[in-house]
């Protein structure tokens, strides 16, 4: 991704969450290491759509903070590309600017040229048809929306929706809740989806709450 002067690319979840399981309550010390990841994934195969609801978070710009994104995704939880669509956030002279994206991962993200503000309620969603990814985001509040369509030979062996920090050192942001999180028209909670949290040096960043049907917040710990 490139946003303003920061270059930003969005990436699989690190090889050493690859194929991770864990049951029982979600978040710290019961959530799967993410990586730089928070949030909710679901493994398998010939996954065709994902999808999700959430407000854009306020903000504050701390020293250090990288950009982050929400965003929801088939692949790149143990495969090497990732289809997937979202709102990046980045400080920029101390302020938080956000934009909405696509990418097919590990090429750079594509930006749309859509008015995003904190607060604005997004909308997006990941539909596969055979090679073909649409890939849609919708600004609910403003009534704008931008969808795009690839073709990529991915491996639809993940769905995910996830809060991402693009190395691990996340802005404030307090927390942010997913509603509507659904994997081929069910809901996440009917997936037997692993929750997984960010991590550093020195342990857990976030803790991703339980699933209830297709919901679930994700809590700031610490930058």
């Amino acid at each position: 991704m490139v946003l303003a002067v920061v270059a930003v690319v969005f990436t699989p979840v690190p090889a050493h969450a690859e194929g991770a399981r864990q049951d029982g309550p979600a978040g710290p010390p019961f959530s799967v290491d993410g990586g730089n990841w928070s949030g909710y994934v679901v493994t398998g195969s010939g996954f065709r759509s994902v999808s999700a609801r959430w407000t854009v978070p306020d903000v504050a710009c701390t020293a250090g903070a990288t950009p982050f994104a929400p965003w929801v995704g088939i692949d790149g939880y143990g495969s090497s590309t990732v289809q997937q669509t979202g709102v990046a956030t980045t400080c920029v002279g101390g302020e938080p600017v956000h934009r909405a994206w696509f990418e097919i991962a590990p090429a750079p993200a594509v930006y749309h040229s859509m008015t995003v503000r904190t607060g604005d309620e997004i909308a997006a969603e990941v539909v596969r048809s055979g090679d073909a990814y649409t890939m849609t985001i919708r600004n609910l509040t403003r009534g704008d929306s931008r969808s795009v369509v690839r073709t990529h030979a991915g491996a639809n062996v993940s769905a995910e929706v996830v809060l991402e920090a693009q190395q691990g050192a996340f802005p404030r942001f307090g927390s942010v809740r997913f509603t509507g999180a659904t994997v081929d028209g069910e809901s996440m909670g009917a997936r037997s989806a692993t929750a997984i949290d960010a991590t550093d040096g020195k342990g857990f960043m976030t803790a991703t709450g339980r699933m209830s049907g297709d919901a679930f917040t994700i809590r700031q710990l610490r930058g």
